[in-house]
């Protein structure tokens, strides 16, 4: 009789443990992150050129670009950063032509963001995004290329839907 009493003791015991950490777990309790970000200032990397070109084929501006290929680099994007050269800025490179989608999460700079088809050609643009904003920033139509900039740089450079880009890589 004493061995099944204290069996029973025990589980309740053990019972009373797991119940306790599941009604922690769900409350919101405090976790450590298993992943620790490092939000550091990004060094902006030099990998390439871009120029913009109208549909003359003059070149309206030249830029130094930083090239997001990765999942972790578009993912990542310009996040982190405090400030951006006006004559710099990063191209997304996606494997295939389709509606793309950008937030400004950790982004701390306004950005002009232009999307590009499969044919080089700007055919949508999202004008100085909100740093830290959420919101989904999609394509109007399918895109290959995202190019982001500094905010109101469309505008000062002339930058019009119809534009094209040509790029290389270091």
């Amino acid at each position: 009789m004493k061995r099944h009493t204290t069996k029973i003791i025990v589980a309740l015991i053990c019972l009373g443990f797991l119940s306790t950490y599941v009604i922690t777990y769900f409350k919101g309790a405090k976790r450590v992150p298993t992943k620790i970000i490092n939000t550091d200032e990004i060094a902006f990397n030099k990998e390439g050129e871009l120029a913009i070109i109208d549909t003359t084929g003059i070149v309206k501006k030249k830029l130094e670009i930083e090239i997001a290929e990765t999942s972790y680099e578009t993912q990542t994007g310009l996040m982190y950063r405090s400030k951006m050269q006006e004559n710099r800025g990063m191209l997304f490179i996606f494997n295939n032509e389709r509606i793309h989608s950008f937030y400004m999460k950790n982004t701390r700079i306004p950005l002009d963001i232009l999307y590009i088809n499969k044919d080089f050609e700007i055919v949508s643009v999202v004008e100085n995004a909100t740093p830290y904003d959420e919101t989904s920033l999609p394509s109007q139509f399918p895109v290959m290329y995202v190019l982001e900039v500094n905010g109101g740089m469309k505008d000062k450079w002339g930058i019009e839907i119809g534009d094209k880009i040509s790029f290389t890589k270091n």
